[in-house]
């Protein structure tokens, strides 16, 4: 008879998920205003392709080093695995998913101690003339509400403030039809990335007969490195020719519209479905 586990495990894995996304978080919208304030105009979108660059690198090493837990039992170290007669090759294998979360854990905790070592707070730059801004453009930003701001690093934050300055900064994002355009065309490039991330490698296992290690090695050595040599060279195309942001837009423009035209030679690709009594085939 089987028995059911009285504790929802999956409590535990949603509240780690929860503590990573808000470690994670700050580090976009933090770190590359960070960049954009304290580098020179013409370093800045290579510091910001790098780091990108270097977040899509991640996933790969992900990849990978799932690959090598999916190969290990489940309960690897509680079982003797003399007693094990399944082979990853197996549909009823489970690999030791958890294992990867301890590994991935413990180097960021290790990468985290030269955080600590920095200042408490940094000096305010002054004040940099971007000679690619055209004079429409500074007068725009001159103009925000943002610049308006003063900021005053010595005073501790006031979350009864933050929470009133909350809304009205809020209105004025959404009544920025720039920046809403930027935010769906985000959202719909999210959304083809999670599902290829999501979905690719149970395709390559259930469509080409591959173990789940061997499809997660594929996806880190073949996708994930061409979406990071694509975010590098983004970066130094940029700083090449110092492209404006109008020219930065006319330049992702381009390179997603030439992207949309390849992607539909995936359409003229595939292969036999898998045969499944009952599904693709007959059960006489």
């Amino acid at each position: 008879c089987e028995q059911e586990s009285s504790i929802s495990l999956w409590i535990y894995v949603l509240l780690g998920n929860i503590l990573r996304g808000i470690g994670e978080t700050p580090v976009q919208p933090l770190g590359i205003s960070y960049i954009d304030d304290y580098a020179q105009s013409e370093n800045a979108a290579l510091y910001i392709g790098c780091v990108q660059t270097i977040a899509v690198i991640g996933p790969a090493f992900g990849f990978l080093l799932g690959s090598l837990c999916a190969k290990l039992y489940v309960d690897i170290g509680y079982v003797d695995m003399e007693t094990v007669t399944i082979t990853p090759q197996d549909a009823r294998w489970v690999g030791a998913w958890w294992l990867g979360y301890l590994i991935a854990g413990a180097i960021t905790l290790v990468s985290a101690v030269p955080f600590w070592f920095l200042p408490k707070s940094l000096p305010v730059p002054l004040v940099k003339h971007d000679s690619s801004c055209s004079p429409d453009q500074t007068r725009f930003i001159k103009d925000s509400p943002a610049m308006n701001h003063k900021i005053r690093p010595e005073e501790p934050a006031n979350l009864h403030l933050m929470f009133k300055e909350f809304v009205p900064t809020l209105k004025n994002l959404l009544g920025n039809p720039v920046y809403i355009i930027y935010l769906c065309v985000t959202i719909i490039q999210f959304n083809s990335l999670i599902g290829m991330v999501t979905y690719k490698p149970k395709y390559i296992e259930q469509h080409y007969g591959q173990s789940a290690s061997k499809a997660n090695l594929l996806m880190g050595m073949i996708n994930i490195p061409a979406v990071a040599l694509g975010m590098f060279s983004g970066g130094v195309i940029m700083k090449k020719y110092k492209l404006d942001v109008l020219g930065a837009a006319k330049f992702a423009f381009g390179t997603s519209l030439l992207g949309y035209f390849l992607s539909l030679f995936f359409l003229a690709m595939g292969c036999e479905n898998t045969k499944v009594a009952g599904i693709t085939v007959s059960y006489t």
